[in-house]
């Protein structure tokens, strides 16, 4: 399980650094994707693989799976933690959600998401001004 939020750096070759309490979740590898408000997704190969599955079973002819399907895997890279526990974000990526060379990466139970820092900052901002309102909405999913 990933939680936690940790601040780092990409190198000008595009490397991130991973925080070193995830490491050993990525020995066999990872796929890092875009995601969702401007943050790119980091999932273990196992944890893919389950996501992979689901998407697959959207509907092909319903248009929001089949683009929401296209955001995730047309985007998709698998890496490999080199000897220094970095992988290396392909420009189109970072392009993607604007990074820089400082970077939050935060734990959300499955997966990692990669934050440019100063969007990050906002996004926080936000879900904290509204944290009332966003948890009486997912108090109707049981939360």
């Amino acid at each position: 399980m990933f939680i936690g939020q940790h601040s780092h750096n990409i190198d000008e070759k595009g490397r991130l650094q991973m925080p070193a309490r995830f490491r050993a979740a990525f020995a066999d590898g990872a796929v890092v994707t875009r995601g969702l408000d401007g943050c790119l997704f980091v999932y273990t190969t196992a944890e893919w693989m389950k996501l992979v599955d689901r998407l697959s079973d959207l509907p092909l002819s319903q248009g929001d799976a089949r683009k929401f399907s296209r955001l995730m895997l047309a985007g998709a890279v698998d890496v490999e933690l080199d000897k220094q526990g970095r992988i290396n974000v392909p420009a189109y990526l970072r392009e993607f959600s604007k990074l820089s060379s400082s970077v939050i990466v935060a734990g959300l139970y499955n997966r990692l998401e990669v934050w440019n820092s100063e969007a990050w900052k906002k996004q926080q901002e936000e879900v904290e001004a509204n944290s009332n309102d966003i948890a009486e909405k997912l108090m109707d999913f049981g939360v």
